[in-house]
C-alpha cells in the first residue's frame, strides 16, 4: 500500500509544472489588495523572465494603472514613466532599460483574468507593460502575447480606478501596484 502512495505521489510530482511562478501584486488607490497572476513560462518564456525579473528587481513598485478602460483592460508596467510622483503625462509611453522582446504568440485566448503584454504597432516591441482583461477581448488572440491569468483578486483588479476618454488615461489619482513579489 505504501509503495503505491508513494508512487502514485511521485506521478503527480512530476506531472506538475516544474517551477512554476507567480507574481503578488499589492494594489492600492480605489482598489486596495492583493491580486496573485499564474505565469505561463511554457507558453511565453522571454517575457515572463523579464517580468520576473523587473519584478525581483523591486522595478514595479510604485507603478500606477496608466490606462484603465472600462469593460476592456487594466494597463500597467511603465517602468521609465509610470511611477508615482512622476509626470503622468509620459505614463504609458517607457519601458525598461531591458530589450524589447519578440513576440512569442499561442492559442491562449484572451478571456476576463488574462494578462498580455502591451507593445506597440511593432509585435516584438513589448517591454515592460502588461494589462489584465476586466472581459474577453478576442480581437487581440494572436496579436498580443499572453503571459498569464488572475488566479486570485479579481474582484480587486475590477475595482481599479477607470480612466476617460477612447484611451482610457487615468486623471488625478491612479491606483498603483505598491508592491510586486515573484512567487515561486
Amino acid at each position: 500500500m505504501r509503495k503505491l502512495i508513494l508512487s502514485a505521489t511521485l506521478a503527480a510530482l512530476a506531472a506538475a509544472p516544474a517551477f512554476a511562478k507567480s507574481l503578488k501584486i499589492e494594489v492600492a488607490g480605489e482598489a486596495n489588495g492583493t491580486v496573485t497572476i499564474d505565469l505561463f513560462e511554457d507558453v511565453a518564456p522571454a517575457h515572463v523572465e523579464q517580468i520576473t525579473t523587473l519584478a525581483s528587481d523591486g522595478t514595479y513598485d510604485g507603478v500606477v494603472f496608466h490606462r484603465v478602460i472600462d469593460g476592456f483592460m487594466a494597463q500597467t508596467g511603465d517602468v521609465e514613466f509610470g511611477k508615482v510622483g512622476g509626470d503622468m503625462n509620459r505614463a504609458g509611453m517607457g519601458g525598461s532599460s531591458k530589450p524589447d522582446l519578440k513576440a512569442e504568440f499561442s492559442d491562449i485566448p484572451f478571456e476576463r483574468g488574462v494578462v498580455g503584454m502591451a507593445r506597440s504597432n511593432n509585435p516584438n516591441s513589448a517591454n515592460s507593460q502588461f494589462f489584465i482583461m476586466f472581459a474577453p477581448g478576442y480581437f487581440l488572440n494572436g496579436e498580443y502575447t499572453v503571459v498569464g491569468q488572475v488566479t486570485s483578486g479579481m474582484d480587486v483588479v475590477d475595482a481599479i480606478k477607470r480612466g476617460a476618454g477612447r484611451n482610457g488615461a487615468v486623471v488625478g489619482q491612479p491606483d498603483v501596484m505598491k508592491s510586486v513579489t515573484v512567487i515561486d
